[in-house]
């Protein structure tokens, strides 16, 4: 067996990270690598397993301390391949759902383990838990307009899932054929292995060879799915889109992924949402943000304009020498809390445009104004002459010396 990387190197994070840290750096990484948005690249893939291994051990607090005190051993009983330590057990890891963030799969429990060395012969499994399995997730994307996100929006989305197959009723069988209970295994998908160890004889439980762990065996399958017991079908599902949903976020349908196997339950429809940026209004949060033109006149002497909200144009009043940059407030008409109440605020940028192509009488009046202001009526103005003055007059004292 290939030697595996330490769980919280895959995450990039050191050892003691928080419930937070782990979660952050999972969600950056599962979004980077996901093999949706890595088509045929069958690294990205590979690291995209590496993390949800990780994951799946390091978010679970039982998991996570026996992977902190054994190590893989802990978590992986048949990690070392029977070298040493805990190396002699069997079993794995199961496998990990690709549709979804996360997966479904899980490891072995180190109480089966114990159970079987001191409880004789462990917990076991009936034929309906050996056979049944929850479906895997599914993750599609869906893009959206800023407006579409600030308001909510249904969108019906078309995807294939795996649904129970009607030849078969999910069952796997050819019609009029059942499916027999594994001779091997006596139905529970589990057989008992011993083995010598370092600690000793030791007593295991694995999946069953014969039937793969399902405890039954179909000796006359489906023609229509293979014994499978399903097949891949197109849907349409109908998303509703929740007011204030922000870019790169992710929806969970459930109930909408693929069917589960032998009767067990189906998974998850996991959308991730992409926002398309509007030329006018910029997010924050959930304020809103937008550049306002305004004439030199509309600063200087204070006007009422009109400027776009998302909810349709709102006046918006600008005090007598308001400077460009300035920044307006306009309380209560951002973007819808998410699964709150209240609204963001939108702020207003004031962005002064200055007149181009004048004519001659345009040019005549405009100098006529600045013949009678002073540099009273420009603050700044006046502090960088003084300014000015002031470093003339260094200037000079410094060549007099």
């Amino acid at each position: 067996m290939a030697e595996k990387r330490d769980y919280y190197e895959v995450l990039g994070l050191k050892k003691g990270a928080s419930e937070d840290e782990i979660k952050k750096a999972y969600r950056k990484l599962a979004k980077q690598y996901h093999p949706d948005l890595n088509p045929h690249d069958s690294a990205a893939e590979s690291k995209f397993k590496a993390i949800n291994e990780a994951n799946e051990i390091l978010s679970d607090p039982g998991k996570r301390q026996k992977y902190d005190q054994f190590g893989h051993a802990g978590i992986d009983p048949s990690y070392g391949g029977g070298g040493g330590g805990f190396g002699g057990f069997s079993g794995g890891f199961g496998g990990f759902d690709m549709g979804g963030f996360g997966g479904s799969g899980g490891g072995i429990d180190l109480g089966d383990i114990f159970d079987s060395i001191f409880g004789g012969g462990g917990r076991g499994a009936d034929s309906a838990s050996a056979s049944t399995r929850r479906g895997s997730d599914i993750a599609v994307a869906l893009e959206i307009s800023f407006m579409e996100a600030c308001k909510g929006v249904v969108h019906n989305i078309e995807m294939t899932a795996a649904a129970t197959c009607d030849t078969c009723n999910g069952s796997g069988a050819k019609p009029g054929t059942v499916a027999k209970t594994c001779s091997n295994c006596g139905g529970t998908g589990k057989v008992q292995v011993t083995q010598r160890t370092i600690l000793g004889t030791m007593q295991t439980s694995q999946a069953c060879g014969k039937c793969q762990g399902k405890g039954r065996v179909i000796e006359t399958p489906c023609t229509t799915c293979n014994g499978a017991g399903r097949v891949q079908r197109r849907k349409k599902v109908t998303v509703t889109v929740p007011a204030g949903i922000d870019d790169g976020q992710t929806l969970i349908v459930r109930g909408e992924g693929n069917t589960g196997i032998g009767g067990g339950a189906k998974g998850d429809l996991n959308v991730r949402i992409s926002v398309k940026k509007d030329p006018i209004f910029e997010r924050k949060g959930f304020d809103i943000y937008i550049d306002v033109p305004v004439t030199y006149a509309e600063a200087a002497l204070g006007a009422e304009i009109d400027v776009p909200t998302i909810d349709g144009a709102e006046k918006l009043t600008i005090a007598e020498g308001t400077q460009p940059g300035a920044v307006l407030r306009m309380r209560g008409k951002g973007i819808q809390r998410l699964q709150r109440e209240g609204r963001g605020d939108q702020y207003c940028r004031m962005s002064l445009e200055v007149p181009r192509q004048l004519t001659k009488p345009q040019r005549d009046v405009i100098a006529q104004l600045n013949t009678v202001l002073t540099d009273k009526n420009y603050e700044k103005k006046s502090r960088f002459g003084e300014r000015l003055r002031k470093f003339g007059d260094d200037i000079r004292r410094g060549f007099s010396t």
